[in-house]
């Protein structure tokens, strides 16, 4: 049996506009449905919190805020959200229809993709991605589910921003796997999460896409996240032999355990994407990988619907004499809906047929009053004293008055409002609605869309952080993405730009991306093998400071020397940063082997091998000589690892 059926939302009208068709798909957070929006006539998904997290007042409030946010990253490749609102206990998103199919489906009905389809999935993908990471979001949940690719081709990227609202939930058990697949170690380790977590996630898709196969797959979560932790995505073209070493680097880029080396966004790992792209011919981007299920197949005809393309309603069949027999509905012969049987009436039945007939001639008296005072409603409704408002949503101010003075209506008073969805100076409501009867000549009050609410950016440039992200709220907009960034003229922790610019109007709530400054670039010194005086006095005349490190460590140079130096020497760092510095313990002391009287070769070689470098001392007398006749260091003497022992060759 269909269970949407038994959905109690399934035929409502939620919050007297949306109308539930369908349910498609059921998560931990929310239940998603095709239905029709009846003010737009359009139809959409509609994303409904359960009811159990929608009783949380501050789930709610930060499922809102997030969801205010995400409907104002406007891109081709992000799955829209048009409307938020409640309905008694639901909460819900209205958000884009996409007809097709998820990339899960995609791996699961084919496997392994040519690298030509997967970097064609992949890339807008990272345009998506990217595109929310300039304006300040995190996705925090890639993972094929959340692609979807329509039926006309087009890729998508959905349940953005909504992840924030769940991030206290602990991602360990087996329900959830598919997301702890693509958790990158920082995520695992220190909960942190910022763009470089969508890049490694992408790149485990990336990597899934060309095997066929997820690259840490444990028996347990468990299992999996120590993988993440500790094991590197393998290449590929381990699982895939013959795929181009470009696929490798790219893969291994994105999936580095280390953030830092890592592209730091989507649009950085999308140059690199499309860098991959042009290195590989026609012939590696076309060849089918063994682990592909179905090379050969087109899909034209059996596409996975993300979302039902059509809603087939069941028919109501006739109870007249037409043979009685059972028919199967829409669900198949055994499912027991809409059947119709013809019975024989139970004896009971025969005295009240007795009854009715003899109240005949009232009931068909009564009928008569009633279809006279019918026609007599409808007569005076024709006659003009009453009509129906026509539909005007998303109708001009000028066709609205058109069809109004067509119906023998007046335009009541025309207000202003700004909204998201309605284009400027088109009708956003009527007072009374679309189909409400209305006296002829009554006035209807319009309401007319200003469009978007934009907001004129702030100049910001010279705030200090904090300080500008207050302005930024003041303002009706959201504090974005911080960028650090060098500065000769402004001071660290003050705002060097935005994105946009200063000036630039903007939609109200919008995210504003800020680079601050790290103050002005000092290029380290080299200091290693210096005494520690004068390392530091080198340092502090670069404007450094200096930070000794507890640890000693062996090396080439003397005790008391500096052996190594964090950041390195070349690197540039921001004015009063600080240089960390490890002395040396001095050189690790070796005993030297006895070499006398062997072959050079054979002295060369064993003195090498215990870690010191070799001289040959011939002369004159040694030129055309094979033995070694003194070492400059005696054999069971020790000298420092590195050193340089002299051979006499005579």
């Amino acid at each position: 049996m269909d269970t949407t059926l038994q959905d109690p939302l399934v035929g409502r009208l939620l919050d007297g506009r949306y109308r539930v068709d369908a349910r498609i798909a059921v998560g931990g957070m929310a239940t998603v449905y095709r239905a029709v929006d009846t003010r737009l006539d359009r139809v959409l998904a509609l994303k409904v919190m359960h009811p159990t997290l929608a009783a949380d007042a501050s789930f709610v409030e930060r499922f809102i805020r997030e969801a205010k946010s995400v409907a104002r990253l406007a891109h081709p490749n992000v799955v829209q959200v048009f409307d938020q609102g409640t309905d008694g206990a639901y909460v819900y998103l209205a958000m884009e229809y996409v007809s097709g199919c998820t990339l899960r489906d995609v791996l699961r009905e084919r496997g392994a993709l040519q690298p030509r389809a997967a970097l064609d999935i992949l890339e807008p993908v990272l345009a998506a991605l990217g595109a929310a990471h300039r304006a300040g979001f995190v996705h925090r949940d890639m993972k094929p589910e959340n692609v979807l690719i329509g039926d006309d081709g087009r890729v998508k990227v959905a349940d953005f921003g909504l992840v924030r609202a769940v991030d206290t939930v602990t991602n360990t058990t087996g329900s959830v796997l598919g997301t702890v697949s693509y958790l990158a170690p920082e995520q695992i380790e220190q909960g942190t999460a910022d763009p470089r977590v969508d890049v490694y996630a992408c790149g485990v898709v990336l990597y899934e896409m060309l095997t066929g196969a997820k690259p840490h797959d444990g028996g347990s979560p468990a299992q999996v996240l120590y993988q993440h932790l500790h094991e590197d995505v393998p290449a590929p073209s381990a699982a895939v032999p013959g795929l181009p070493y470009e696929l490798d680097d790219l893969v291994a880029s994105a999936t580095a355990r280390t953030p830092e080396i890592r592209p730091h966004d989507a649009v950085a790992l999308l140059a690199l994407t499309r860098g991959a792209r042009a290195a590989l011919t026609a012939e590696q981007l076309d060849a089918v990988p063994p682990q592909a299920l179905a090379a050969a197949h087109d899909n034209a005809e059996d596409r996975t619907s993300v979302l039902p393309r059509a809603l087939t309603l069941p028919r109501p069949l006739p109870v007249d004499g037409d043979g009685g027999e059972d028919r199967p509905g829409p669900h198949g012969p055994d499912d027991g809906l809409h059947r119709t049987s013809r019975l024989e009436p139970p004896a009971s039945v025969a005295p009240r047929r007795r009854a009715a007939v003899r109240r005949g001639p009232l009931a068909i008296l009564a009928a008569v009053l009633l279809v006279f005072g019918v026609g007599a409603g409808v007569w005076y409704i024709n006659s003009g004293q009453f009509t129906h408002v026509p539909p005007l949503l998303e109708k001009t101010e000028a066709q609205a008055r058109d069809r109004l003075e067509q119906a023998g209506l007046e335009v009541g008073a025309v207000r202003h409002a700004h909204s998201d969805t309605v284009e400027r100076g088109s009708v956003i409501s009527t007072d009374p609605g679309p189909g409400a009867r209305i006296r002829g000549n009554d006035a209807v009050s319009l309401t007319i869309s200003d469009g978007p609410e934009t907001v004129k950016l702030p100049d910001l440039a010279g705030y200090r952080l904090d300080k500008a992200r207050s302005v930024l709220r003041q303002e009706g907009l959201e504090p974005g993405m911080v960028t650090r960034a060098f500065s000769e003229d402004v001071p660290e922790g003050f705002v060097i730009s935005t994105d946009p610019a200063t000036g630039t109007r903007v939609r109200a709530g919008a995210a504003v991306a800020l680079t601050v400054s790290k103050g002005r670039p000092v290029e380290v010194p080299d200091v290693t093998g210096d005494d520690l005086d004068e390392a530091k006095t080198a340092l502090e005349e670069a404007g450094l400071k200096v930070r000794v490190s507890a640890d000693q460590v062996t090396s080439e140079y003397d005790k008391g020397q500096v052996a190594r130096q964090s950041p390195g020497s070349g690197r540039r760092v921001a004015e009063g940063g600080t240089v960390t510095l490890t002395l040396s313990k001095g050189p690790e002391m070796i005993e030297v082997p006895d070499v006398v009287g062997d072959s050079v070769d054979e002295a060369r070689r064993a003195l090498e091998d215990a870690g010191f470098e070799v001289k040959e001392d011939r002369g004159l007398l040694g030129l055309f000589g094979d033995t070694v006749k003194s070492q400059s260091v005696q054999g069971g003497d020790t000298a420092p690892e590195g050193s340089r022992i002299t051979l006499t060759i005579r």
